[in-house]
């Protein structure tokens, strides 16, 4: 009997990638065939690192995952999932906040387009970790070495030291 491929989505700004993302992709990986990191375009918000560098950088960061595709997204996810005839978004969550908001979510797209949510439990390793406070600690001159890959912290301290 043949079976088709399973597909699963990982979405987000990915503003930059941290440790925590790439161990939720990496787990989504070992679980599905082909996994598509969709990175999120949202002109209303404004982003430290282009689109463009989002996908450079996720591109190096799993280039050792053969079954993960970048590209990027503009609207919903719903629709991206139904262009690549995607099944499954994998969502980490990290606390209990994360829950209350990715449910809601969940039950929003399967209702648009019968498209699954999967929750991942973070590493514990990665609980509190966020862009946000990456890059608020990498302006103020903290190490963030153990929170983003090494190509992420350079970015991440030339585009400080040209502010």
């Amino acid at each position: 009997m043949k079976t088709e491929a399973r597909h699963a989505v990982c979405s987000g700004s990915f503003d930059p990638v941290t440790y925590g993302h790439l161990d939720i992709i990496s787990r989504t990986a070992e679980l599905y065939d082909h996994v598509w990191v969709a990175v999120f375009l949202n002109n209303s918000k404004k982003t430290m690192f282009t689109a463009e560098e989002r996908v450079e950088l996720l591109e190096e960061t799993t280039a050792d995952l053969p079954n993960v595709h970048v590209a990027t997204f503009q609207g919903l996810v719903v629709d991206f999932c139904k262009q690549r005839q995607i099944g499954v978004i994998v969502r980490g969550v990290r606390a209990v906040s994360d829950f209350d908001y990715e449910l809601q979510m969940a039950q929003m797209n399967y209702g648009l387009a019968g498209v699954e949510t999967v929750f991942m439990p973070t590493n514990p390793l990665y609980s509190f970790l966020s862009s946000s406070l990456v890059k608020d600690a990498a302006k103020w001159g903290g190490d963030i070495s153990a929170h983003v890959p090494d190509t992420v912290a350079t970015r991440l301290i030339e585009r400080f030291s040209t502010e």
